[in-house]
């Protein structure tokens, strides 16, 4: 699995103006299943958000968790993340799940992240 994170003070996803979700202090994580991924990735991806120290501790060194500092996740999907861009001007999205499984190890992180 490819993803993308960003530490934030606050984040929420919106759908037609309609608020799909939302945390306070965490991560905001964009995340494509790439062919080939099963749970195993996943589970392995969602261990490795939990332990990254990326927040600050009273110091200012960046020894916190985002379980350290009881924050969320937000995780959004984004098979785009897999684009392959190396000839031509139009990507290639092979590297990336097909639609079904996709959402399948999608739905099976943010399960596992709850």
């Amino acid at each position: 699995m490819i993803s993308v994170l960003q530490r934030v003070k606050e984040a929420r996803v919106e759908v037609d103006g309609e608020v799909c979700g939302q945390i306070g202090q965490g991560l905001l994580v964009l995340v494509c299943a790439e062919r080939g991924d099963s749970e195993a990735e996943a589970d392995k991806l969602l261990a490795k958000l939990l332990k990254l120290r990326i927040f600050g501790d009273d110091e200012g060194k960046m020894n916190r968790s985002v379980q350290d500092v009881e924050g969320g996740l937000l995780l959004v999907s984004q098979f785009t993340l897999a684009a392959d861009t190396a000839s031509g001007n139009r990507p290639s999205f092979k590297q990336a799940a097909a639609p079904d499984e996709g959402r399948r190890l999608y739905d099976y992180l943010v399960q596992q992240a709850q």
